[in-house]
């Protein structure tokens, strides 16, 4: 078995699954996101969003593939390029933390080490960045197929709310550099990429 991890880019793009290669939750205010969803461009504006953030602060996501075929991907950028961020109410996300906009292990490749394999890439760039902590919005009421995580699995695996809300906290994870932190984190990571499954960054807020 043959395992790759790249960079998402472009070309690459194609390779997340069709509905969220086609939606543009994160990549632009609400506003903008349902003038763009009327008029067919979703997945354009995506591309747009993917180019420009490659272009202007490098690398936003990772796709792992085993024997060829796509198997999970995650997406991550610093605040300032996610215009969703300031719609929550517990916005707006630290200066000094990249945002998780989502990340997906596909069932059926779940249990095999990718989750690890995808967040060490993950957490080198941020590290190489000098990003200091991963936010994340979470959803204290979810009840199905979303595009925000649970705050309960964010919880699980470390994170800690910064700003709390009756439903929406933002939750926050420090990166250190440390050998522990590397092994702690990624493992924690792992469990709670395994847990989530492509329909889970679908549903608006």
């Amino acid at each position: 078995m043959s395992r790759r991890l790249v960079n998402l880019t472009v070309d690459t793009l194609e390779d997340l699954p069709a509905r969220c290669r086609g939606c543009a939750f994160w990549e632009l205010d609400p506003l903008t996101r349902d003038r763009v969803e009327a008029a067919g461009e979703s997945a354009t504006a995506k591309e747009a969003w993917v180019s420009g953030t490659l272009l202007e602060w490098g690398s936003c996501g990772k796709i792992i593939y085993v024997d060829g075929v796509p198997a999970g991907y995650a997406m991550f950028a610093p605040p300032s390029y996610v215009p969703r961020s300031i719609a929550f109410p517990s916005s707006p996300v630290s200066p000094d933390a990249a945002l998780l906009m989502t990340a997906h292990v596909l069932p059926d490749f779940a249990g095999g080490g990718l989750g690890r394999i995808l967040v060490q890439g993950v957490a080198k760039d941020m590290l190489r960045r000098n990003i200091k902590a991963i936010e994340a919005f979470g959803d204290l009421h979810w009840d199905g197929p979303a595009c925000i995580i649970p705050a309960e699995h964010l919880l699980a695996v470390g994170f800690k709310t910064v700003r709390p809300h009756t439903r929406f906290p933002r939750l926050r994870l420090e990166l250190k550099t440390t050998l522990t932190w590397r092994e702690d984190v990624e493992g924690a990571l792992e469990r709670l990429l395994g847990s989530m499954t492509p329909q889970q960054a679908l549903r608006p807020i």
